[in-house]
C-alpha cells in the first residue's frame, strides 16, 4: 500500500523543519552563532558594543546546543521525540518487509533492527536530558544513536544489495552505500572534532554534526521506494515468528 511512503515521509519532514527551525529559533536570540562564523573569543566580558555579534564556545552551533535554552528547547524535545518514535516504527516495519520477501536474511534483519532500536533509544534519552542540566546523560544518549545508527545504515545497505523488495535495489544500493560512507565518515570527524578545545575545531564538529542529521533524512528517504511495496499483513509476520520461536523453545 502506498500509505505507508507517509512513514520515511514523515521522520524526514519533521526532522528537517524542526531541527532548523529550532536552529533558527536559537539564531535569533543569540543563543548560538551562525553556521558560517569561524570567529570565537574566550570572553565577552569586554566587548562594548552589546549590538555586536560576540560568540564564544557556548555558542557554538551543535544541534544539542541549539536546542538547550527556553524556548527552542521544548520544540527541541518534541523534534528528537517525535523523530525516535517514527524511526523505530521505520525499522519495524523494515524488518517485516526483510521476513516476508527474504526470510533467509531474517537474523541480518534482527541485527540490523537491534542497532535501529538502540538508535530510536539514544535519540529519546538525548531529546529529553537537557545538555544544560543532564550533560552527561544527553551526550551519552547521543553518542550512542550516532554510532549504532553507522551500523544500522551499513547492515541495511548490506540487506539492499541481498535482498530483493522493489526491484530498484539497482538503484537504491549504490545510492545507500554512498549516504553510509558519509554518515561514517562524518560521525567519525564529528567525534574527534568534538573531543578537541580549539574553537576551529569544535566548529568543524558543529558542520559535520547537521550533515549527519542532513544525510540521515535523506537515507530515510529512500525508504519511500520499498515502503510502496508495504502491506499490513506483513507485520503479522512479527507476532509469527515469535509464537513459532516459543514453540520451538517449549518443545
Amino acid at each position: 500500500m502506498v500509505f505507508w511512503i507517509i512513514i520515511p515521509i514523515l521522520f524526514s519532514s519533521i526532522s528537517f523543519i524542526g531541527s532548523w527551525a529550532v536552529y533558527g529559533l536559537a539564531l535569533a536570540n543569540k543563543h548560538v552563532c551562525p553556521l558560517n562564523n569561524w570567529e570565537y573569543r574566550n570572553s565577552c566580558q569586554n566587548t562594548s558594543n552589546t549590538s555586536e555579534l560576540c560568540c564564544t564556545d557556548a555558542n557554538i552551533p551543535m544541534i544539542s546546543t541549539c536546542g538547550t535554552n527556553e524556548p527552542e528547547n521544548s520544540l527541541f524535545t518534541a523534534t528528537l521525540n517525535a523523530g525516535s518514535f517514527l524511526f523505530l516504527l521505520l525499522c519495524i516495519f523494515h524488518h517485516a518487509h526483510i521476513l516476508d520477501r527474504n526470510s533467509s536474511y531474517a537474523i541480518v534483519s534482527r541485527v540490523a533492527l537491534f542497532f535501529g532500536c538502540v538508535t530510536a533509544f539514544g535519540a529519546f534519552v538525548a531529546g529529553n536530558c537537557n545538555p544544560g542540566s543532564v550533560r552527561l546523560l544527553h551526550y551519552m544518549g547521543a553518542a550512542v544513536s550516532f554510532v549504532s545508527l553507522c551500523f544500522y545504515a551499513l547492515i541495511v545497505t548490506f540487506l539492499t544489495w541481498r535482498c530483493y523488495i522493489s526491484g530498484l535495489e539497482h538503484i537504491l544500493a549504490p545510492i545507500r552505500m554512498i549516504s553510509t560512507v558519509i554518515q561514517s565518515f562524518s560521525t567519525i570527524l564529528y567525534i574527534v572534532f568534538f573531543l578537541q578545545t580549539e574553537h576551529t575545531y569544535l566548529h568543524l564538529a558543529a558542520i559535520f554534526e547537521w550533515i549527519l542529521g542532513t544525510n540521515l533524512q535523506f537515507f530515510i528517504l529512500t525508504y519511500i521506494t520499498e515502503f510502496s511495496f508495504f502491506s499490513t499483513p506483513m507485520l503479522a509476520l512479527l507476532i509469527k515468528t515469535k509464537d513459532e520461536e516459543k514453540s520451538l523453545i517449549l518443545s
